[in-house]
């Protein structure tokens, strides 16, 4: 499914957590919310504030500005790191810096 503009939060919740391969109770365990608030958050039921949203992203591994980005314009590679949980995110930055040391002299 790729996720459009005009997408729900609770679908865009929904599909974040399912390319993370996680269930509802780990999302809600990792943001700190309840398992039925991020359930009702997906239904349509209720709609989080953004302070929630934010905890739902931290949960999710990624910012404000990943959750509403559209994922069309992305490239293959943003792609792929957006799928990434947020330990693999530190391993590839840590790998990413490793080939291009900064304190290297050019």
């Amino acid at each position: 499914m790729e996720i459009g503009f005009f997408t729900t939060i609770g679908q865009r919740v929904k599909f974040f957590r399912e390319q993370k391969h996680i269930t509802v109770n780990k999302l809600a365990t990792l943001s700190g919310v309840s398992q039925s608030y991020v359930r009702d958050i997906e239904l349509g039921k209720k709609q989080p504030t953004v302070e929630f949203l934010e905890y739902i992203c931290f949960g999710l591994g990624i910012t404000l500005q990943d959750f509403f980005s559209d994922n069309e314009k992305d490239d293959d590679l943003t792609k792929a790191i957006k799928k990434l949980t947020p330990q693999q995110r530190k391993m590839l930055t840590a790998f990413l810096e490793s080939l291009h040391p900064t304190d290297e002299v050019q």
